[in-house]
């Protein structure tokens, strides 16, 4: 019989340990069981028709297929969700998601092509629409000590001088403190480091009642007065006091290098690492609650996803 000790110390390292290639298999031998997941996780609240609101519903063509009983719209488990309209088998879509996933440097496209015999840019556009899915809903913003600090994604540029840039790309972070390390971590594309943009990324992504650090750049500065739980502080030789922030940003490039090397669509790198990140202690569900995401958001147009 195991002790209460043993018994948290089990349950502890399963929040820790990700869901494993053996157990998907399980799960997931093949398309059917897929669909029932979907259907399991889509109608868990009851059904309901998004034509006319009707209640009722009779099978479909398909086995998991719903149709309403009053104006006959008939609904899959996938429309309406990120799995509209795939074009491959949903048992590999479901690979993709459990790859991106529970891969702790996250997966590229071309990999993913290589996995599972699929062409590369197929297997690219469907991880776009797995990423929207990872974007913050911003109902948990950062608390407690709380850094902002912003930098640029890109190669050198000549004859460009600090945070002026050309084709580089500027970001904007904020990461939640805790110990010696940061708990949580939320960044945002941006245009350009004014009063409007970083005072808009940190209403959206910080708690009121966070107590805020940043460096002695004129943009915090001049929120000081809005803001009283802003501090500012002159960052230190090689930023000693802001070591965390930048152990965190140079992760992140380090990363994105490494796994992807040149991005397009940084916002959607930005949000896959910040949900990896954000979830590095709840890696159990984090396949189940990706699969969640997607059901829960709307389809995503091809045209959307390489704007």
């Amino acid at each position: 019989m195991l002790t209460l000790a043993s018994r948290i110390f089990r349950n502890m390292e399963a929040r820790f340990k990700s869901m494993s290639i053996f157990e998907f298999q399980e799960r997931f031998p093949d398309e059917r069981s897929c669909y029932a997941y979907l259907s399991e996780l889509k109608w868990a609240n009851g059904y309901k028709c998004p034509k006319c609101g009707n209640t009722k519903y009779c099978g479909g063509l398909k086995e998991f297929d719903r149709q309403c009983t009053r104006c006959c719209y008939l609904e899959s488990p996938t429309s309406g969700t990120l799995f509209h309209k795939v074009k491959f088998s949903i048992l590999k879509a479901f690979w993709i998601v459990y790859y991106v996933s529970t891969s702790k440097k996250g997966i590229s496209s071309t990999e993913l092509s290589r996995k599972l015999e699929l062409r590369q840019k197929t297997c690219w556009l469907f991880k776009q629409k797995v990423m929207q899915a990872m974007s913050s809903s911003n109902r948990h913003p950062l608390s407690g000590k709380v850094e902002v600090d912003e930098f640029v994604v890109g190669q050198q540029e000549e004859g460009v001088v600090g945070r002026k840039n050309k084709s580089k790309k500027l970001v904007i972070i904020a990461i939640e403190r805790e110990k010696g390390g940061a708990k949580r971590i939320y960044a945002q594309k941006i245009d350009k480091v004014d009063k409007k943009t970083v005072e808009a990324f940190i209403k959206s992504k910080v708690s009121n009642d966070a107590e805020i650090r940043s460096d002695g750049f004129s943009t915090y500065r001049s929120l000081t007065k809005q803001m009283p739980n802003l501090i500012v502080e002159k960052s230190e030789k090689k930023g000693k006091n802001f070591d965390v922030m930048h152990r965190v940003i140079m992760g992140f490039k380090l990363w994105l290098r490494g796994i992807h090397g040149h991005v397009i669509h940084l916002q959607h790198y930005l949000d896959e690492y910040c949900y990896r990140y954000n979830r590095h202690m709840m890696k159990e569900k984090i396949f189940d609650n990706l699969i969640q995401r997607m059901i829960n958001h709307a389809p995503v147009p091809y045209k959307l996803l390489i704007a």
